[in-house]
């Protein structure tokens, strides 16, 4: 793998895009330590303590939200757009006239996302300012306008920077975005696995050693589990064009292991932590509302076994946006191919979404079990790890993509990759 990298930055061109992609993320981590106008600094620092910068959530904004910075909401709003839009082109018939369209279509439809984002970005704005409430040193319209009008710009130039980064640097910019937000969250973990050690003794060393074991594990069942796939065999009848005769290969069809990755887990916590932050709008909750909250939590086994669920259920939702085996059987039938032993037609569809059905199961399994990690490690060792299956599984799906869209630069210069080595 180091290869891979070295040769890349012997390509001009190639170490052009990587000091790019370096470039803006700088600008990202240095955006995420600006302060949003008007707010007491001293007031964040001290809220700096209590606050938990383990969620999920302020991980991904790579702590930006629990610094009140600019950067507070992160790519969240563009990522949220491209969902919506995604889940429009199925339901809007012109949408998805517009999608087959080709590159015109396709920009479109990104333009409208940018759009919803920026609508998405103002109403999480109105409500960040509102939960910020008591931080501001001033409580003027004026210093509340300033304050939204300052974390939509910055949700609106992160997704901008993350276009350019799929444009001009290396990999997809809203990944990439994701993965630098995690990666410079992961030394205040270990610093915090380590004060745990410190702090405790023996005892407390063995709890770190279980917990970078398990870590370990996981990290490599990650692995595995992202390059699973089932592949089925698709055989192409041959035809005869005038003397010559063409076609009769054969190939497969790769179905992944869990097609939905990582959006699954993110739906899945968003609405679990729905009522948490309807909650952080209400002054007076009430007795039962409260417990509504405490029980949706995830530490809580009630709320663990409904993160389960909803992810079980997106997982499969989202799944059946993405793969259509009726359209697939159609296609597959109109240029002659067939699954040996299955006739083509509804009988190929009805065969692909077996497939489909069960491999979707167990992925949908293996990934909430990778996202209870946290939970779990929480429950057993009684400490509270600020990383775990969800960020592993980005981490390492990015880092993937990165080394693949490296190899496949090289190759087009006609360079050995570390997959030839």
């Amino acid at each position: 793998m180091l290869n891979i990298f070295i040769n890349s930055w012997k390509v001009k061109e190639i170490r052009n895009k990587i000091l790019y992609t370096l470039m803006i993320f700088a600008i990202i981590r240095l955006g995420t330590v600006i302060a949003i106008p008007g707010i007491d600094v001293v007031g964040v620092k001290a809220a700096q303590q209590l606050n938990s910068s383990g969620t999920l959530y302020n991980i991904i904004a790579g702590g930006a939200n629990s610094r009140w910075s600019i950067f507070a909401m992160g790519i969240g709003p563009y990522i949220t757009s491209s969902i919506i839009m995604q889940l429009l082109t199925i339901a809007i018939p012109k949408l998805e006239q517009l999608s087959k369209e080709g590159e015109d279509g396709r920009k479109k439809i990104q333009s409208y996302s940018r759009y919803l984002t920026v609508v998405l970005a103002l109403i999480q704005g109105i409500g960040v300012t509102y939960s910020y409430n008591n931080m501001f040193l001033s409580r003027s319209p004026l210093v509340y306008s300033t304050a939204v009008v300052s974390l939509v710009c910055g949700s609106t130039f992160i997704m901008w920077l993350a276009e350019q980064i799929t444009a001009k640097g290396v990999g997809n910019g809203s990944s990439m975005v994701i993965f630098i937000n995690i990666v410079s969250n992961l030394p205040a973990g270990i610093t915090s696995l380590y004060y745990t050690a410190t702090g405790s003794g023996m005892a407390g060393w063995a709890k770190v050693i279980g917990i970078l074991l398990i870590l370990i594990v996981v990290l490599v069942f990650i692995i595995y589990l992202n390059g699973g796939e089932r592949r089925l065999p698709v055989q192409y009848s041959s035809k005869m064009a005038g003397r010559k005769q063409v076609g009769g290969r054969s190939t497969f069809m790769p179905i992944k292991v869990n097609t939905s990755g990582v959006i699954s887990i993110i739906f899945a916590i968003s609405l679990l932590q729905f009522p948490e932050t309807i909650g952080g709008f209400v002054a007076n909750k009430g007795a039962t509302f409260t417990k509504i909250i405490e029980i949706l939590r995830m530490t809580h086994p009630v709320g663990a076994a409904l993160y389960v669920v909803l992810i079980i259920f997106f997982t499969y939702f989202y799944t059946s946006i993405v793969i259509n085996p009726n359209e697939i059987a159609v296609n597959m039938k109109k240029n002659g191919g067939f699954i040996p032993g299955i006739r083509p037609g509804q009988p190929t569809s009805n065969y692909i979404t077996r497939v489909v059905s069960r491999i979707t199961l167990v992925g949908a399994i293996c990934y909430s079990l990778l996202a209870l990690v946290p939970v779990l490690l929480q429950w057993i060792f009684k400490v509270n790890v600020g990383f775990g299956g969800t960020t592993l599984i980005i981490v390492v799906g990015v880092a993937l993509d990165i080394v693949k869209a490296l190899e496949s630069q090289l190759l087009m210069r006609h360079y050995k990759g570390f997959l030839n080595d």
